[in-house]
């Protein structure tokens, strides 16, 4: 099975959002800041995610998206299903065409193993994820680094200092 890009990222930002939903709106420059995700990519996932229901949207000054509901009750399937990525590991994708346009005589192997995939994505929740050490680990350390960098230097911190400090003079 392969999952391709969207339901990555989709499963990222979501985990993201999850990670900062006590902090209000969350704008898709903040979680593009954070996770290196284009942010006109993120806008076309979001755009599905709010159609799903999984994301309320907040427009104007200071807006961004939130959670529809707790982490507990997103399951990783869902934010996949919402993108409309498949957890098909078939050759034919589930068409039952897989050779010669007939069954091949693995099909039903690979069909079950796309089953237990989508069921073990639907019994993990976002808040499941966010429990994880390394999970928490490597949201940490991008808010200190995004805080980092956008924060202005002593170096240009000083000039500015400076600079107001002779025009009063």
């Amino acid at each position: 099975m392969r999952l391709t890009t969207k339901g990555r990222y989709a499963v990222t930002a979501m985990l993201d959002l999850a990670l900062h939903n006590d902090q209000g709106p969350i704008s898709l420059a903040d979680i593009s800041n954070r996770q290196g995700i284009s942010l006109s990519y993120l806008e076309q996932l979001f755009a599905r995610l709010r159609k799903r229901g999984l994301v309320l949207s907040t427009r104007g000054p200071g807006g961004g998206y939130t959670l529809s509901r707790p982490p507990g009750d997103v399951a990783i399937a869902d934010v996949i299903s919402a993108v409309d990525e498949k957890v098909d590991t078939t050759r034919c994708g589930g068409t039952v065409d897989c050779q010669n346009s007939q069954r091949c005589l693995t099909h039903d192997l690979w069909s079950d193993l796309s089953r237990q995939i989508y069921d073990f994505l639907a019994n993990i929740t976002l808040a499941d994820v966010m429990q994880r050490k390394g999970v928490r680990e490597v949201a940490a350390r991008q808010d200190r680094e995004v805080a980092r960098s956008s924060a202005p230097s002593r170096s240009s911190a000083g000039t500015v200092l400076s600079a107001a400090q002779e025009s009063v003079e």
